[in-house]
């Protein structure tokens, strides 16, 4: 009986060890898994490529390969690895770190497989690769840690971009508070700005007071519903507008009898 009660407990402790083993590594899949998901969908900050498409269809179509980030001759592309709270293995780059240099034939490009950075979006009207048209995101300034909205004058961020009195200009205004000195406030002007980061990088401050963001967080939208009326191109758009008048009666009470009227309805 003796041997017989050892071969149960040893099967009851193999069974447990087994289901043990199972439980945990079960509990690490559902965590990477967990941890993968997360990463997939962390991504609204990210810089992609030159010619990236739009995101969910730059990640259905991006296949990890790193053809692009091999390309870059300056090393600006890297790939998501797991922790990084990006997609993992897609190319994106940090701009305090290594820019985007804007290459004129833009390597990394045409050299992608999929069409995940697709060249259309960077050629102009010849089909000629044209850095102009490229849109990775948009720079924006923080104007209260930037030293030009002090009065310090710096115009590093200016002197750093590629499309120089372009992308961004300089604008100059009295300083009030010393009535001698002018300041020399940076102005970044989103339609023309690439968001290669060469402003960011530049940026003298401990953290950069200037720093790209991607074009739908950066920028806001005033809606269809509204017109630029100087602007011939936009006011065609109310071609074949068509406008709903709500008519609504004039109250004829004094304003005394419509207080006391509101104050009946109270109670």
């Amino acid at each position: 009986m003796v041997n017989g009660t050892k071969k149960i407990l040893s099967s009851r402790r193999k069974f447990i060890l087994s289901m043990a083993r199972t439980t945990g590594l079960a509990v690490l899949g559902g965590l990477t898994w967990s941890a993968y998901v997360s990463e997939v969908k962390s991504s609204p900050l990210i810089l992609r490529p030159p010619g990236a498409l739009a995101e969910k269809d730059f990640l259905s179509a991006c296949i990890k390969c790193g053809l692009c980030v091999e390309a870059c001759p300056y090393n600006t592309l890297k790939l998501a690895k797991p922790g990084d709270d990006k997609p993992i293995g897609t190319p994106y780059f940090i701009p305090r770190d290594i820019p985007c240099y804007m290459c004129a034939d833009i390597p990394c490009v045409p050299i992608c497989p999929t069409k995940a950075l697709d060249e259309k979006l960077v050629q102009d009207e010849k089909n000629k690769m044209n850095i102009k048209k490229i849109d990775m995101g948009v720079a924006t300034v923080d104007e209260n840690s930037c030293i030009a909205f002090w009065g310090i004058q710096c115009d590093a961020c200016y002197r750093a971009c590629p499309l120089l009195g372009e992308a961004i200009t300089v604008e100059y205004t009295k300083n009030e508070r010393t009535g001698k000195h002018a300041f020399l406030k940076p102005i970044v002007h989103a339609d023309v700005c690439t968001g290669c980061g060469l402003c960011e990088k530049a940026c003298v401050t401990e953290k950069a007071a200037i720093f790209v963001l991607p074009r739908k967080v950066a920028l806001g939208k005033a809606g269809d519903h509204y017109i630029k009326g100087w602007d011939k191109k936009d006011e065609n758009r109310l071609k074949d507008a068509k406008s709903n008048k709500n008519r609504t009666g004039i109250n004829k009470k004094s304003a005394l009898d419509s207080l006391n009227s509101s104050m009946e309805d109270l109670y």
